[in-house]
């Protein structure tokens, strides 16, 4: 499993590697917190300096800028669409994937804290592949450039049922913690 440089919705999509996929997004029929808008930052484990600034794209549509160093950096800017939900106590989100990734959509979760920090989470690969073996959720392993990836085809209800399971809470995996910039 490669490390992903560049950040996808918050961080989310270029951070760890292998990922858990779906064939479509999340639809787009719940609005993301108003916290979760504006600029972010973080530093990885080299100390470079990591950017995020999320912004709203259509209804209930979000747009997730990142570039590494400083914001004047266009030469490392990737940008991502995504769409969100809430399911019990959690927050998801989808971004569409380029297709050396594999397609399809990425799913995480996200935290906002009492701290102004931008908490994001994929998802253990290997976890979920236990799960697929035992028939709890479907799908499939997809290979990309990354390394082994899963795409679940199991309805999104019965993924979200799956992960807002206080018994399943170890597949979270953080990736990515962000501070506000600003005030």
């Amino acid at each position: 499993m490669n490390a992903w440089r560049v950040a996808v919705a918050l961080s989310l999509l270029l951070l760890s590697g292998c990922l858990v996929t779906l064939n479509d997004p999340i639809p787009a029929n719940e609005a993301a917190p108003i916290p979760l808008l504006g600029e972010w930052s973080r530093k990885d484990e080299w100390g470079e300096r990591y950017y995020l600034d999320i912004t709203r794209a259509g209804s209930n549509l979000y747009e997730a800028r990142t570039y590494k160093g400083s914001p004047d950096n266009l030469d490392s800017e990737v940008k991502y669409g995504f769409t969100v939900a809430r399911h019990g106590r959690r927050w998801y989100l989808s971004a569409g994937l380029p297709q050396s990734l594999g397609g399809n959509f990425a799913i995480a979760g996200f935290e906002l804290t009492v701290d102004s920090e931008l908490l994001v989470y994929t998802l253990d690969v290997d976890r979920i592949l236990q799960e697929l073996e035992a028939g709890t959720l479907q799908g499939k392993t997809v290979d990309t450039q990354q390394g082994e990836g899963v795409l679940i085809s199991s309805p999104l209800d019965t993924l979200f049922a799956y992960l807002d399971d206080q018994a399943n809470s170890d597949v979270f995996i953080e990736a990515a913690r962000y501070q506000r910039v600003g005030p």
